[in-house]
C-alpha cells in the first residue's frame, strides 16, 4: 500500500519529470531574444562624476548580461547535448539568484548605513562597497553580521569604504 510520504515523492518526480521533459523538448526559437542596444548622442553633453558604486554596478551589469547571453546561445545551440544543456541552465539560475540576493543585500545595508553601496556575491566571497566617509569598525561589522545572515555557509566578506 502507498503511504502518503511515497505519494507525495511519485507526485512531485511526476512533475519534475514532466517539466524536464517539456523544456528538453522546447523549440529553440522561444530563447531566442534580441536584445537591442541604445545608443546616446553625446555631442553636447556634459559629463557628470559618477561615484564608485554607480561605475562598479554599471560594470557588473554589463559582465551579468554578457555572461547570461553567451549561456542563453549555448542553451539554444542545436549541437550540445542535453547533458550540457542541463549544466548552462543551472548556470543561468545562480546567476539569477545571486543576483536577487545582491539586491536584496543592498536593500537591507541601505536601511541600515542610509547609504549607497554595491555588493557582489563570488562563490563564497562577498564584496561590499559602501559609499560612505564615515568608515567605522563597528558598522562594517554590523554589515558582515547582516550578510552572514543571509547565508547557510561561512562567507568570507569584505567590507571597503569609499
Amino acid at each position: 500500500m502507498i503511504n502518503k510520504k511515497n505519494l507525495w515523492f511519485l507526485t512531485l518526480f511526476s512533475l519534475v519529470l514532466v517539466l524536464s521533459i517539456y523544456y528538453v523538448t522546447m523549440p529553440n526559437e522561444l530563447f531566442d531574444t534580441n536584445i537591442k542596444e541604445t545608443s546616446v548622442d553625446n555631442t553636447n553633453t556634459k559629463v557628470e562624476e559618477v561615484s564608485v558604486v554607480a561605475a562598479l554596478k554599471v560594470e557588473d551589469d554589463t559582465l551579468v548580461m554578457d555572461k547570461i547571453n553567451k549561456l542563453k546561445e549555448k542553451l539554444t545551440d542545436t549541437s550540445i547535448s542535453t547533458d550540457e544543456k542541463n549544466t548552462v541552465f543551472e548556470e543561468l539560475k545562480l546567476i539569477n539568484k545571486n543576483s536577487s540576493k545582491e539586491e536584496t543585500l543592498e536593500v537591507k545595508i541601505k536601511e541600515l548605513c542610509s547609504c549607497e553601496n554595491f555588493v557582489k556575491i563570488d562563490g563564497d566571497n562577498v564584496r561590499v562597497v559602501l559609499d560612505s566617509s564615515d568608515s567605522s569598525t563597528n558598522s562594517a561589522n554590523e554589515i558582515m553580521r547582516l550578510v552572514q545572515k543571509e547565508f547557510d555557509d561561512k562567507m568570507y566578506i569584505s567590507v571597503k569604504y569609499n
